[in-house]
């Protein structure tokens, strides 16, 4: 232990090189790997471990478990992870920086202290709040949650004050990182291009595996069994090197790191509370084995108003999956839908939204029963559970023996569920409170950024030079040239597709327009559709507006996050040359 017993260096520093801060990343969401925390602390040198547990989705969890109980709210893995943790990060000296406080973050202090004291390991807990907005009203009907995205200067304060643990609720992921690097080397909030740098560094670390080969195009190439998760190290100009512990799987390099630099992204500007970060000045360049550097970025005063979170509860859903099999497919689905539509209107209930899609995965003269079926889904939803529940349950077995022959489901429908909405409003930046309340329970108030720009869209960047005409093409998948990351954006969804050479990206950036883009994804073609250049990336970033119709939490598409839009882009043939197959 250092310091009196307790985590960490002196009060005010971080890190044990005052040139460099290692910064790593042990959790991407609620849910990811639970011995991550440990894997991280035991497989090479900190400074600073960050955990990022909040997405969409898990405001709206959160949202749930806080009705049930008020003292819930927060991510409880986490804490179960810190039981041997902690006692790992006092004898390493890692500081350990996490936004597990959901909707809570005071309890979550409070019980990290209650575990400090079972354990035996004195810490200080430090946590950020007044982000939770809900209290506020004016929110419209059932809001169940309403969270600003703060920044990282309320992280900056408490471990500038010398905390161990900080724990906060609804702060952007890559404040975490920010926040980290700002105590450390006492940068000023007007220190654009270095806040920039570390916003970059920090959107890159804050899906875990993300950036050491997971969800990655061309992942064969890589031992993907257990990728280790990610570490920055930061500079004090802002640059950085994203790395991993030695000897743990996957892979970093600029290909794992360029796919997640386009993930959840939009514009050229990405903006956020503290800095407005150019993704159009990024350069990557390899640094070594799993290593690599990132560097001249250049960042914006942030804008006016502070992004803030809105979840409700939509209504109620149900599905139900039909399989087809063998021959006719397309009139056993006819059948089905014709019976289940008499259903409802004998029943005087017809749900509120009802869709259906029919997923031809069936092969002819299969050899299995499996590959000689479809599947015919029916999602429906409504304002009261019994539309989708008794309505369409009671409908759909009813039909067992008097439909289409083979006629069964992939599993017996249910009662329904509630879904969710997700909804994003923005507020002046000098309205949202932010407080850190550091581990001696002193408050410090964030006063908001002295100056602010309204983000205006980058001008539009030169193509390179196309590659010459007249040259052989081949129809192939586009995946053989280009890789492809793809995520949601409440109810948009971004597709980020990057070429591997220079020559590929010639091609890519003519060939890739949004015309091509909706005829090769029929499901955009009557929505509106992005497309944002960045050449230093050799990268375009397509964005869909509605095609997650009221965002994940509502499911309203068979993938709710996009996750998977960006390889079935990969898989859509196009006429390829040659010479870059």
């Amino acid at each position: 232990m250092t310091d009196g017993g307790h985590i960490g260096a002196s009060p005010g520093g971080i890190g044990t090189r005052p040139d460099v801060l290692r910064i790593g990343n042990a959790s991407g969401f609620y849910g990811d790997r639970f011995d991550a925390l440990r894997e991280m602390l035991t497989g090479g040198p900190l400074d600073v471990l960050t955990g990022d547990y909040l997405a969409e989705l898990t405001m709206l969890i959160l949202g749930r478990d806080r009705l049930k109980d008020p003292a819930r709210g927060y991510a409880r893995t986490f804490l179960r992870q810190l039981e041997d943790g902690l006692g790992l990060a006092a004898e390493r000296g890692v500081r350990i920086v996490t936004n597990a406080g959901g909707l809570h973050p005071a309890g979550l202090a409070d019980d990290i202290r209650e575990l400090a004291a079972r354990v035996g390991v004195p810490v200080r807990v430090a946590h950020v709040e007044g982000d939770d907005l809900l209290a506020r009203g004016g929110w419209g009907e059932g809001v169940l949650t309403a969270n600003a995205y703060l920044g990282g200067g309320g992280i900056a304060a408490c471990l500038r004050a010398g905390a161990e643990v900080v724990v906060t609720g609804r702060v952007t992921d890559a404040a975490l990182v920010s926040g980290a690097a700002a105590a450390h080397f006492g940068w000023r909030p007007d220190d654009w291009d270095r806040l920039a740098g570390a916003v970059i560094a920090g959107h890159v670390l804050e899906c875990g595996a993300q950036a050491t080969g997971g969800n990655y195009s061309f992942f064969g190439a890589h031992d993907l069994r257990r990728p280790g998760f990610p570490l920055a190290e930061i500079a004090d100009d802002g640059s950085s090197v994203i790395t991993k512990h030695p000897d743990t799987g996957g892979a970093v390099t600029t290909g794992t790191v360029t796919a997640q630099l386009l993930y959840e992204t939009t514009g050229a500007r990405y903006p956020g509370p503290d800095v407005t970060a150019r993704l159009d000045t990024v350069r990557l360049a390899p640094d070594g084995p799993d290593r690599v550097r990132i560097e001249g970025v250049r960042g914006e005063p942030p804008p006016p108003t502070v992004k803030v979170g809105l979840t409700r509860l939509g209504g109620w859903r149900n599905e139900v999956t039909f399989v087809l099999t063998g021959l006719d497919v397309d009139l056993k689905a006819d059948l089905v839908r014709t019976q289940m539509e008499a259903a409802f209107a004998a029943s005087g209930r017809r749900p509120a939204e009802v869709r259906w899609q029919l997923a031809r995965t069936d092969h002819p003269d299969a050899a299995t029963e499996e590959e000689a079926s479809a599947l015919l889904r029916l999602v429906v939803r409504d304002a009261g559970q019994e539309a989708v529940g008794r309505v369409v349950s009671g409908a759909a077995v009813e039909l067992a023996l008097a439909s289409y022959p083979g006629f069964h489901v992939t599993a017996p429908p249910g009662k329904g569920s509630p879904y969710g909405v997700f909804e994003a409003a923005y507020v002046p930046a000098g309205d949202v409170p932010h407080t850190a309340v550091l581990a001696d329970g002193r408050r410090v108030e964030i006063p908001p950024p002295g100056t602010t720009r309204e983000p205006a869209p980058a001008p539009e960047p030169p193509l390179p030079a196309p590659l010459p005409p007249g040259g052989a093409t081949r129809r192939a998948p586009l995946g053989l040239v280009a890789g492809a990351r793809s995520g949601d954006k409440g109810g948009a969804a971004n597709v980020g597709v990057w070429a591997r050479t220079d020559e590929g990206w010639r091609w890519l950036a003519h060939a890739l327009t949004v015309e091509k883009f909706r005829q090769l994804l029929p499901e955009t073609r009557d929505l509106p559709v992005e497309r944002h250049v960045l050449p230093r990336l050799r990268a375009l970033n397509f964005v869909v507006e509605g095609l997650l119709g009221e965002g994940v939490a509502a499911q309203a598409r068979f993938d709710p996050q996009a996750k998977a839009v960006g390889e079935w882009l990969r898989s859509r043939h196009m006429d390829i040359p040659e010479v870059l197959l």
